[in-house]
């Protein structure tokens, strides 16, 4: 399945995200930290993304963090929920 990327980066820091946390923009984010295309690759902050998203709704990010956590080590997706919880907490305040 191809995905347009077209709009993955109008939001790139993580300062805009939590102003503009539709689960678009997140999933964008971790989309393109699992294919490289934006940012390095990082299956860890890929997952984390998806994660967030997930947790708001997006269908879609939910089904891509389950094929990530397939190919990552336990630990990996340990450090992505550890990571996610945090970014929540922070952005909660």
């Amino acid at each position: 399945m191809a995905y347009d990327m077209s709009g993955a980066f109008e939001v790139t820091t993580t300062t805009e995200v939590e102003t503009n946390d539709a689960s678009t923009d997140l999933f964008a984010l971790g989309l393109s930290h699992a294919t490289g295309v934006g940012a390095d690759v990082d299956y860890v902050e890929a997952h984390k993304w998806f994660n967030i998203a997930a947790m708001r709704g997006d269908s879609e990010a939910k089904q891509r963090r389950q094929e990530l956590t397939a190919m990552m080590t336990q630990s990996q997706v340990s450090a992505a929920q550890r990571a996610a919880r945090e970014w929540l907490q922070r952005t909660a305040n």
